[in-house]
């Protein structure tokens, strides 16, 4: 590190304010979105850009998100922008989905690692939006976690990680969806997702009424296309909810910690009289489970099990985005 910060903690009636002027400094700070809290900093400086990937350890040839105020910004971030782009943007925007476009021939390479390719996006989180409005530029703003852990969705969890290592962190609460932005590739002849997100591949279909592939392995470097990433401290496993009933009659009195989605497995845990504290309930809808995840990882990390294993959720599209993160969460 090259400077060691006193990060301070924005919260109240200047926090925005606050947020904006250390952003016009160039330095990096935590800001809130519906997905997960964004490190973010101007994605037209350099220097500023170069912070981020300093503060979370990132290596600088992975893409950074651009998070703009309105759809009428893309043109200053994008080329060749398809008309298909603009349909997107007016149905999803402000939400969680990023648009794959060609970058704008100005745009550093520092922002795309390298490529000629673009991830932009309009966040929905008032806090976000309103620093965003009164910049008037495009924050770059990745997770705003240290290199491969867990995105923070509360502000505790990014003081947690980066503590000392960026400006300040603007605290807007718990975000609202827990899970990054979906990333639909609108560059290759097909859209693609890249990554699945919030914004379904369903909901995608509906809206642009063509088939949308979602390739289970796929070469682009895109924000969180690494084997291993979204991972807790503690060894993750996940089985299914069969091994899951054994493994918790077998390791009831002992360090480890099972996340559970189903009620068949939650109530069969209490026939087997298995520590109600051992065990975290999150749910059979998708949305709500995708909610809790990161924080309920990171509060169970607090604790320091031994393991932590994880009922397989379903294999449903609405269920893509947490398969997603647990399958490299457990590598």
């Amino acid at each position: 590190m090259s400077q060691n910060y006193q990060t301070s903690i924005l919260f109240g009636e200047n926090s925005v304010s606050q947020a904006v002027s250390l952003l016009q400094k160039g330095e990096c700070v935590a800001l809130p979105t519906e997905t997960v809290y964004g490190l973010a900093a101007d994605a037209s400086d350099i220097i500023a850009v170069n912070k981020i990937f300093e503060a979370k350890g990132r290596p600088k040839n992975h893409p950074l998100i651009v998070h703009i105020p309105d759809v009428s910004h893309l043109e200053n971030w994008a080329k060749s922008i398809p008309n298909t782009a603009y349909n997107l943007a007016k149905q999803f925007w402000p939400g969680p989905l990023s648009l794959l476009l060609k970058k704008a021939d100005h745009v550093p390479y520092e922002v795309t690692g390298g490529l000629d390719t673009i991830a932009l996006r309009v966040p929905a989180h008032p806090l976000f939006l309103e620093v965003l409005t009164q910049l008037n530029v495009g924050l770059a703003a990745p997770s705003a976690n240290r290199y491969k852990q867990l995105s923070p969705t509360i502000a505790e969890q990014v003081m947690q990680g980066l503590d000392g290592r960026i400006a300040a962190v603007l605290d807007g609460g718990s975000c609202e969806h827990g899970l990054e932005s979906t990333i639909l590739d609108l560059v290759s002849e097909t859209p693609r997702i890249l990554r699945s997100g919030p914004i379904t591949q369903q909901q995608l279909e509906t809206a642009m009424g063509q088939i949308i592939n979602t390739p289970k392995n796929h070469i682009e470097v895109v924000p969180g296309n690494v084997e291993a990433h979204y991972q807790p401290n503690t060894p993750l496993r996940i089985m299914s909810s069969k091994q899951l009933l054994i493994e918790i009659d077998r390791l009831k009195h002992t360090d480890c910690h099972f996340v559970v989605w189903s009620d068949a497995v939650i109530q069969q845990s209490k026939k087997t009289h298995a520590p109600s504290s051992q065990c975290s309930y999150l749910g059979n809808d998708a949305a709500n489970y995708g909610r809790k995840l990161y924080v309920t990882l990171y509060q169970v990390d607090q604790t320091r099990p031994t393991q932590i294993i994880v009922e397989q959720p379903p294999q449903s599209d609405a269920w893509a985005a947490v398969n997603d993160r647990l399958s490299r969460a457990a590598q």
